[in-house]
């Protein structure tokens, strides 16, 4: 054999095999999906456990807050009723009353025996009862009726406010105090978090995110007992001045009858 043959042979080169680069292709596909998979797992939020692996003194900063909302959510409905109730009783009595029907009568049936009087009712009942009261006392003049009146019906209007009122100073606590509350919790999360680095070589994001993200709970459930309990305060407290203003406008309204009935009576 010559030598260029045998040099021929020795520079050959074996091809490789099909199945190479498939498998290759295969492989690198796969770590491909296995590395978008990834973020994908880790970008969920878990809320409860987030909650659960928070620390004790955020725990205990959610556990507060979330007594908060309930107890918010729970006078913003009983809240809506009452004043709801309110508003149609008094709709309800203002049209009997400018009916034309007989004081008398009015006042008879709201001083039945087991029956309970709210709202203009109980305001007009109270000023009744004053002046017919003022009035068997002998000597008594018109003025003296009239004043006795006036001064039933705001004991009575004064009642029924309070009662309209009552658990709305609570929503505005909750509405003001809930966000620091939440806060608290959150820069006493963060606190903890940066601390637990201190023994750490290399700190990154991946360390301290999930510190981080517990603690940022706390703010976001401070946030969500607020919210709701502000806007119910506001527009409850709108309600109640309304409702306040047609108290007021009813008082004013029935002295002016019961003195024109006092005057007709003494000429």
């Amino acid at each position: 054999m010559s030598a260029t043959a045998i040099l021929m042979q020795a520079s050959s080169v074996e091809p490789l095999p099909e199945e190479a680069p498939a498998d290759s292709v295969a492989l690198a596909a796969d770590a491909v999906n296995q590395a978008a998979a990834v973020p994908a797992a880790g970008g969920e939020l878990d809320l409860v456990q987030l909650i659960l692996h928070a620390s004790l003194p955020v725990q205990l900063v959610m556990l507060l807050l979330l007594f908060a909302s309930i107890a918010s959510w729970v006078i913003i409905f009983r809240k809506k009723r009452m004043l709801d109730r309110a508003e149609k009783e008094a709709d309800r009595f203002e049209e009997r009353f400018w009916s034309g029907a007989d004081l008398g009568k009015l006042y008879s049936a709201a001083s039945e025996r087991n029956r309970e009087v709210e709202g203009l009712e109980s305001i007009f009942e109270a000023g009744f009862r004053e002046y017919s009261r003022s009035g068997q006392r002998r000597g008594a003049d018109s003025r003296v009726k009239l004043e006795g009146a006036q001064r039933g019906m705001r004991v009575a209007s004064s009642r029924e406010l309070d009662d309209l009122e009552h658990n709305l100073e609570f929503l505005a606590n909750v509405g003001s105090i809930a966000p620091y509350v939440g806060l608290l919790g959150t820069v006493w999360g963060i606190m903890i978090a940066f601390q637990g680095l201190a023994n750490v070589k290399e700190a990154t994001i991946a360390s301290v995110a999930p510190g981080i993200s517990e603690a940022l709970i706390a703010t976001a459930m401070g946030l969500f007992a607020a919210i709701p309990a502000v806007w119910a305060y506001n527009r409850f407290a709108t309600k109640v001045e309304r409702i306040a203003g047609r108290y007021d406008a009813f008082s004013d309204e029935f002295s002016s009858i019961l003195e024109r009935q006092s005057s007709a009576g003494e000429a």
